[in-house]
């Protein structure tokens, strides 16, 4: 009777080890936190108003790179722009966005929009244009000073427009004492000027921007150039400012070169992003220029040395492996 009771106790245990042994995990990761999954990882592109160049510019990646993508599949979100979107990507809300250079310096730095509370998820992808810094006014404004007293739309709040413009104004010897500042987005500006609302409208943006195109095709077009000393000002005050002038020309009624300044538009992504997905998106953005280029002229100034160059945070490990395999890094 004990040899048969060990024997049905040892043929349990073998039936449980057996269960155990055979029993599938639903665990889809590794120890590194990298997914076995063979799922695409869904991007969220986040990027500006839909009458910016950010906008327009992440409209064309997804154009161009959807289908050559095996990663990712990609998204575009209308945002409220630089500032917003570090904060999206800080709250996983979006895993990639396009902003200016000098927020992503802000957030993790500390200052600023982000004053005592560094973000830092958001890593360095590409510097990718330009953006100028356009002051769209009323005709009869012709210098920075001569916005005293006047009621200025000064971009979306906590826009990267907005730290620019009073940047700007700031470095002019204006405080916000000295002007009616108003928020909206590019085309909001567009629209107020065009209503007599408002006397001037800052944009942050790539040009030629589509909400002054807009303007322009309609309106008397006067885009304040910088006097010499209000260059020297912004210049010395915040050097990431560099002189961007617009060529005559650039839109319609525009006969003679603006003054300007101008940041980087930057191309960030979520420090949760695997290496291989960003990767991939970066070698898939360089191999295809010339398909980018024909979708938004912005394009044409891309380029793997600058888009590297300009990095003043710490890059994403995606972008910084594309960059030392062609040898730029």
């Amino acid at each position: 009777m004990k040899k048969f009771l060990a024997l049905i106790l040892s043929l349990a245990m073998v039936f449980a080890l057996v269960a155990c042994g055979g029993e599938k995990t639903d665990d889809s990761q590794n120890n590194d936190g990298d997914t076995s999954s063979d799922s695409p990882v869904a991007i969220t592109l986040a990027t500006g108003g839909t009458s910016g160049t950010y906008y327009a510019v992440g409209g064309v990646l997804k154009t161009v790179l959807d289908s050559k993508l095996t990663l990712s599949t990609l998204n575009v979100e209308s945002t409220g722009a630089s500032v917003a979107n570090v904060n999206m990507i800080t709250d996983g809300e979006a895993q990639m966005a396009i902003l200016q250079s000098d927020v992503i310096n802000y957030a993790h730095e500390g200052t600023n929009s982000f004053d005592g509370a560094p973000e830092t998820n958001a890593l360095w992808v590409a510097g990718i244009y330009n953006e100028t810094v356009q002051i769209l006014a009323k005709p009869g404004i012709n210098t920075v000073s001569d916005l005293k007293g006047k009621t200025i739309c000064v971009g979306d709040v906590g826009s990267g427009t907005e730290i620019n413009a009073w940047q700007v104004l700031s470095a002019a010897g204006l405080t916000k004492d000295d002007v009616t500042a108003v928020n909206g987005s590019f085309q909001d500006g567009v629209d107020q000027l065009k209503d007599g609302k408002i006397d001037a409208a800052f944009t942050v943006a790539g040009a030629p921007t589509t909400a002054i195109v807009d303007y322009a095709t309609t309106n008397t077009l006067n885009l304040v150039s910088l006097s010499d000393d209000e260059l020297t000002a912004i210049q010395e005050a915040y050097p990431f400012l560099i002189r961007d002038d617009l060529a005559a020309g650039t839109y319609t009624g525009q006969d003679a070169d603006v003054t300007c300044v101008a940041i980087q538009a930057t191309l960030v992504a979520s420090e949760e992003l695997s290496e291989d997905v960003v990767y991939e998106f970066v070698k898939a953005m360089f191999d295809n220029k010339d398909a980018l280029t024909e979708g938004h002229a912005k394009f044409g100034f891309l380029d793997p040395e600058a888009a590297s160059a300009g990095a003043t945070v710490t890059m994403h490990p995606g972008a910084e492996k594309y960059y030392k395999e062609i040898g730029v890094l």
